[in-house]
């Protein structure tokens, strides 16, 4: 299979459209993003300002089999990756449920896991602890929570996700280890939380490994 190749998508409102034969049609834009888009999402004291973080909309394939439009909110220097990580799962036909911004959700991060929402940037503490997330400075990424779940001894989340705590089952949008979602990611150095001892945190992936 051949790869799509991905062209550099400048930070302004540029697009690109990109195909390679037999392969679903893959469209790109990365561009700033308003204050009031992030309104939930960020606020006064979060570690990276808003000037910072950038719009970055991909096609990718659904679990309708249908490709869909959706948008991630990133730092600016990893938006470029995850355009091309993203133009590669949509080869692979890998499926998404929905991408949306948190703000969709009100920055509810556990409205948006239960709706298996694959999103980025939202400023708040670390799962069970008071520093910030990755998600705050827009280096990390869930990727199908319901079906990808965080899980920290008896603790699931979201708890909707719990039969997928079984990582032998097979279902739409499940990532395993040393999967393609796994390479795709690592090969921008991108680090996923599946891999951790404890917790595990299968939706995650980040640039730091935190």
């Amino acid at each position: 299979m051949s790869s799509t190749s991905v062209k550099t998508t400048p930070t302004t409102t540029a697009a690109t459209e990109t195909t390679t034969a037999g392969q679903p049609f893959y469209q790109s834009y990365i561009g700033p993003i308003a204050p009031a888009a992030v309104s939930s999402s960020w606020r006064e004291g979060c570690p990276l300002d808003v000037a910072s973080l950038r719009a970055v909309d991909v096609s990718h394939f659904g679990y309708d089999g249908a490709v869909h439009t959706g948008r991630l909110v990133v730092a600016e220097d990893v938006a470029e990756d995850l355009v091309a990580i993203m133009s590669r799962l949509l080869e692979a036909c890998f499926p998404i449920e929905r991408m949306e911004p948190i703000d969709a959700y009100g920055g509810d991060d556990d409205l948006s896991m239960a709706a298996n929402n694959t999103s980025a940037f939202n400023c708040r503490p670390v799962t069970g602890g008071s520093s910030w997330s990755e998600h705050s400075y827009g280096s990390a990424i869930d990727v199908n929570p319901l079906v990808n779940p965080y899980v920290m001894g008896g603790s699931v989340l979201p708890p909707e996700g719990a039969a997928y705590t079984d990582r032998t089952v097979q279902a739409p949008g499940m990532i395993h280890d040393g999967d393609l979602v796994v390479q795709a990611f690592a090969a921008h150095g991108w680090i996923w939380g599946g891999s951790w001892s404890s917790p595990k945190d299968y939706q995650h992936f980040s640039t730091s490994g935190r």
